[in-house]
């Protein structure tokens, strides 16, 4: 006996083969090719897209220099499927010949790619290595993230702004351009810088060769986002690690009018300013460690003026040393409130691994450093589209969902996709993501299409 059968299309175009399984005869599997996707979430954050004019607002921007059938698709269609294709885990160009026809990818995309299909995996990789990285369009790439973030802050009031700047690893495997051996890290790769706001998007990013210093390039970064917010009746805050503990950024800071809360490296002097902090406190050691916090004035040689120095002492049972910290500010808080707001900083290095996690901005295995500069840029693009829809639409029931559960549950919802003459349905498979919670996540877009807010 067969172990097909034939079976009519839902949609009627054509017959397919109906296969079976000997271990039960109950079961037929069918094959509709690109009448599935698995990747139906994507729908959401597209309406997110249109709702903050995001992708297209790029359309005018690009320098598109492309000739004949390169032109099929447009610029925004393009930059479309470079973002969500990594939004879905999808991290380079490998996957664009089963993503061109996929429904899901096509309807995202828009324009030819909706009734025909997305671009190619040829079409995509001369779009990103070839057009994406003249120096006009790389500059244009830089800045969006920024025109995204200040799309979005338009619906949404601002009293203050927090940056966090932090260095992160991009490890490599190949004769990459621009990759060396980092000792810090004890790998090869690339030595990527972000800058945060307090929301989790990133306002810069710079690709950097892997062997530079934490701190290098920070003006090429900070300048221009601290340009766009400029005029705005806004508090500013900075705050980074050790590594960034430069005199010429405090005075960088201080010019702009930023508060900051910088690490600073111990030395010898600043011990000696907290001499008595560090005798061991008498009595039965406790359980629990004993913190003592101080505040003093303090100028290094190499400081144009006295700036304020903030301690924090703990002392653990079973170890013989205290912990010691030490934090340049301006700010005028209590030491101890000092420590605890340098130490929400640890954010960001969070945002980073669910950048590695989520969009996979880690993996940069093209040959030319500015072909992998522009693919940074794409990963951040993408992971900034995916943190809007997590801070500013997700329901409060699911606003503790990190990108890569999104990813997961949301994005990748499966669905059948049934096509008219004058329309397509998706049929979602209803199990992580209800209908209901789906609703509510359109509804908190459609929302964003009211008249902006008054900002800061």
């Amino acid at each position: 006996m067969s172990n097909q059968r034939k079976i009519e299309n839902p949609t009627g175009a054509c017959q397919k083969q109906a296969l079976r399984v000997t271990f039960d005869s109950r079961l037929r599997l069918e094959f509709h090719g690109s009448q599935v996707t698995s990747d139906a979430g994507l729908l959401a954050y597209r309406e997110l897209d249109e709702a903050l004019n995001l992708t297209a607002s790029a359309e005018d921007l690009l320098n598109d220099w492309r000739t004949g059938q390169n032109t099929q698709h447009s610029m925004t269609a393009m930059l479309r499927q470079s973002l969500y294709s990594r939004l879905a885990g999808y991290e380079d160009t490998n996957d664009a010949e089963r993503l061109a026809v996929d429904p899901a990818m096509r309807q995202v995309v828009g324009g030819r790619a909706t009734e025909h299909t997305a671009a190619s995996t040829s079409q995509m990789g001369r779009f990103e290595t070839e057009v994406l990285t003249q120096p006009k369009n790389l500059k244009v790439l830089a800045n969006l993230s920024g025109k995204w973030i200040d799309r979005l802050h338009e619906h949404r009031a601002m009293r203050e702004l927090v940056l966090d700047m932090d260095s992160s690893v991009s490890e490599t495997y190949g004769e990459q351009e621009g990759t060396a051996y980092n000792g810090h890290f004890a790998c090869t790769c690339y030595h990527p810088l972000f800058c945060f706001n307090q929301f989790g998007d990133v306002e810069g990013t710079l690709l950097r060769e892997g062997n530079v210093h934490s701190a290098k390039d920070w003006r090429a970064v900070l300048e221009p986002v601290v340009a766009r917010y400029q005029g705005r009746n806004l508090r500013r805050y900075f705050r980074a690690d050790a590594a960034f503990a430069q005199p010429e950024l405090y005075e960088y800071l201080e010019a702009e009018g930023f508060e900051y809360a910088i690490r600073l490296p111990a030395n010898d002097a600043l011990l000696r300013d907290i001499e008595p902090l560090l005798t061991r406190p008498v009595g039965r050691p406790s359980n629990t460690p004993v913190v003592w916090y101080a505040g003093f004035l303090y100028q290094a040689k190499s400081w144009s003026q006295v700036r304020r120095v903030v301690a924090k002492v703990e002392w653990h049972s079973g170890e013989l040393f205290p912990r010691i910290g030490f934090i340049v500010t301006n700010l005028k808080r209590p030491a101890k409130a000092v420590v605890r707001f340098y130490n929400q900083r640890g954010t960001a290095e969070q945002w980073i691994k669910e950048g590695k996690n989520a969009v996979k901005w880690t993996r940069l295995s093209c040959h030319d450093f500015v072909d992998n500069h522009v693919r940074l840029q794409l990963f951040v693009l993408a992971y900034n589209l995916g943190n809007f829809l997590r801070q500013a639409v997700l329901p409060r029931p699911v606003q503790h969902w990190t990108l890569t559960t999104l990813r997961e549950k949301l994005i990748k919802i499966g669905a059948k996709v049934v096509r008219h003459s004058k329309k397509v349905v998706f049929q979602m498979a209803e199990v992580a993501v209800p209908r209901e919670l789906f609703w509510s996540i359109l509804q908190a877009i459609g929302r964003l299409r009211l008249p902006a807010v008054a900002s800061g």
